[in-house]
């Protein structure tokens, strides 16, 4: 649509009312009075005057780049280290310590023991893990008998509900991330568990009962894994998340503490 056609069709920056003035950043409106809902939960608009991240709608195959962060983690040489994996495959490479791509269920559990999980929620941790997610991944038709996760496959776990910052190649899609804070935080540097609660009402999808207690519950894991003492999970903390370069900060800190 050219821009004459955009003033005809009311979207254009010259056909906007007064009351979406501050719904406009560079031409774009993106909430509008008349549907409250739109207006609650307002995207991510990065500022004209500051274009530190480009592109906010295309995704990142192998960097987790968010407005404050646009070249991803670089401490320990992270992004040059993991040039070659998705975000997502990043994210699952903490548990893969022999790095043969394959992850057993006494991977996960030895790995999240290292995060000081206790052994029980590691035992039921590895259970929801593996058990629906092994099989999506598997090279072949029939399941995987020790219930096996292939990071070549990783993609094929992606479910409804989320927040949708992993694309269904496993790569990150910063606008997605940003969305998250802008839309549901109360302040944009963190989120509670009262704006995760608003979040997976938001973002859950009709008939995905699977992918709604997915999402719950990766959340739910999210928080006892940084478990904030103040009740802030911070926006850095969970941007490393995605990458999975905090499970090596946390566990390398647990082992120097001794704590569990």
């Amino acid at each position: 649509m050219d821009y004459k056609a955009a003033l005809v069709n009311g979207i254009g920056p010259d056909a906007d009312s007064k009351e979406h003035e501050d719904a406009r950043s560079g031409g774009i409106t993106s909430y509008i009075q008349q549907v409250p809902v739109t207006v609650q939960r307002k995207p991510f608009v990065q500022p004209e005057d500051d274009a530190r991240l480009s592109h906010t709608g295309t995704p990142r195959a192998n960097i987790a780049a968010t407005y404050e962060q646009p070249h991803g983690s670089q401490a320990s040489n992270w992004a040059k280290a993991h040039q070659n994996q998705t975000v997502l495959q990043q994210h699952c490479d903490y548990f893969d310590q022999d790095k043969d791509g394959i992850i057993w269920p006494l991977d996960t559990y030895k790995g999240l023991r290292g995060l000081g999980w206790n052994f029980l929620l590691c035992l039921f941790a590895t259970f929801i893990i593996h058990v629906p997610f092994s099989y999506p991944t598997v090279p072949g038709h029939l399941p995987d008998p020790f219930f096996r996760i292939y990071l070549r496959n990783i993609h094929k776990t992606k479910h409804g509900s989320d927040t949708g910052t992993y694309d269904n190649e496993g790569r990150f899609v910063p606008q997605k991330f940003e969305d998250m804070f802008s839309k549901y935080a109360a302040d944009k540097d963190y989120v509670t568990l009262r704006d995760v609660w608003h979040l997976l009402k938001g973002q859950r999808v009709v008939a995905d009962p699977f992918g709604t207690t997915a999402a719950a519950l990766e959340w739910l894991a999210t928080y006892i894994l940084l478990w904030p003492e103040d009740g802030r999970m911070k926006k850095e903390d969970i941007r490393k998340l995605y990458d999975g370069s905090i499970f090596y900060e946390i566990a390398k800190e647990r082992k120097h503490s001794g704590k569990r």
